[in-house]
């Protein structure tokens, strides 16, 4: 990986009878790189099916942390940025949840952060 992959949820998905879905935390991620494109350029952005396994996250990160969305990072994050980082497997550092990942890049990129 050169550069981080996020895995986002692809939307209207459906989950049981009734009109289908989308995650929330994906939609707040999607929302915060509309305001900051900059960051888009610094990512491999991924959207996965809703139903489990997710294959691509499970290849890299295990069948554990297959939530989203999930900011896997190419190299391992600056000693001032490990505090994001909600978990390692395989030498590869993770950031999960939309708050999380979105302070990480206020962090990182210099963008706003969450309120």
């Amino acid at each position: 990986m050169t550069r981080d992959t996020l895995f986002l949820l692809k939307e209207d998905f459906p989950d049981g009878p009734g009109l289908p879905y989308y995650c929330p935390d994906c939609a707040q991620v999607t929302g915060v790189l509309s305001y900051f494109p900059k960051i888009r350029h610094h990512l491999d952005i991924r959207y996965v099916d809703f139903p489990r396994p997710r294959r691509e996250i499970v290849e890299l990160i295990g069948p554990d942390h297959q939530g989203c969305p999930v900011l896997i990072l190419a190299k391992a994050p600056p000693m001032d940025a490990l505090g994001f980082v909600t978990g390692q497997v395989n030498n590869l550092s993770f950031i999960s949840g939309a708050k999380a990942i979105t302070q990480y890049w206020a962090h990182i990129y210099g963008v706003s952060r969450p309120h």
